[in-house]
């Protein structure tokens, strides 16, 4: 498939927005919450949602959308408040790592090559 933007591509990428903010969000709840194993368990649903949108759309606008939502749900969560407090605490290494984490996920969906994205084979070479 090649980058074209069509309704549904653009629709699709809006769609991925949402759920990315959704599963950001409900990333940094559990992260927070149970340290070790949600940290993995937000990270799958980040792989999910990246590794869906590069499937849904055939390319890396899938991921883009599903990034830039969840990004936006980071940085707005982090935010502190009028009040002067947080939403939510950022403190320890597992906010790092859910950033850090979620960051290197999405550029892995992103610039992987699928089986749907053209055939590659060792007896011929590629144009």
């Amino acid at each position: 498939m090649t980058g074209t933007l069509t309704a549904g591509r653009i629709a699709g990428c809006l769609g991925l927005l949402v759920l990315g903010a959704l599963t950001g969000a409900a990333g940094w709840l559990v992260v927070d919450l149970w340290f070790p194993g949600g940290l993995l368990l937000a990270l799958l649903a980040l792989f999910g949602l990246f590794l869906g949108g590069r499937l849904a759309l055939g390319t890396g606008l899938g991921v883009g959308g599903g990034a830039v939502g969840w990004f936006l749900a980071y940085v707005m969560l982090s935010l502190p408040r009028p009040e002067g407090d947080f939403v939510l605490s950022s403190s320890g290494i597992g906010m790092y790592a859910y950033l850090l984490g979620g960051t290197v996920l999405a550029v892995m969906c992103a610039t992987i090559t699928l089986p749907a994205d053209g055939s590659v084979s060792a007896s011929r070479p590629v144009k």
